[in-house]
């Protein structure tokens, strides 16, 4: 039985949105990088007495996609990536925490696809204004054609538009339900 640290007790943790960014980023012409985050999303996390007994969730909202262009965001949204008329969410459920990482399915445009997060734990706060608080740091690459983001245009001289590889970076702050 591995536990958690002890400043994190069980109970139902919410993903505090004024405090949490969702964020990705891709390569662009394979020589710079362009960033993103998604504005609307929603998550708990149940924590048990152990890692074991201890889950994740999150939902995203497709429509929330942010990379400070709205031209860039409208195609987005569109079936050339993330078909947001049709999936309007992403998803994800863990399957397995240990201590660093947090195994679990990802489900982008309809597909699932298992991903495996690095963790790192921020520690845990207790403040009587806005209740007892916990933050994490996550990153994961994804391949985006495993999801079925097919767009795959290229430079003149050959060159990918947009990489596959995608990289997710979450900085996350739960309050504790009480």
């Amino acid at each position: 039985m591995t536990t958690l640290h002890p400043d994190l007790t069980p109970g139902t943790w919410t993903i505090d949105p004024a405090h949490t960014t969702l964020g990705f980023t891709a390569r662009h012409l394979m020589v710079s990088k362009v960033r993103g985050k998604f504005n609307e999303f929603e998550g708990t996390a149940v924590v048990g007495e152990d890692l074991e007994s201890t889950s994740v969730t999150a939902t995203v909202q497709m429509e929330s996609i942010d990379t400070r262009n709205e031209q860039r965001d409208g195609h987005l949204r569109t079936n050339d990536f993330f078909d947001v008329a049709n999936h309007p969410t992403m998803t994800f459920r863990s399957t397995k925490i240990t201590a660093d990482t947090v195994e679990g399915e990802l489900t982008l445009r309809g597909i699932t696809q298992p991903v495996t997060f690095d963790v790192e734990y921020g520690g845990t706060v207790n403040d009587p204004n806005m209740g007892t608080r916990a933050g994490f740091e996550a990153t994961t690459q994804i391949n985006r054609k495993d999801f079925g983001v097919q767009f795959n245009a290229t430079t003149e001289g050959g060159g990918a538009v947009v990489s596959d590889k995608i990289k997710i970076e979450l900085d996350v702050e739960f309050v504790k339900s009480a």
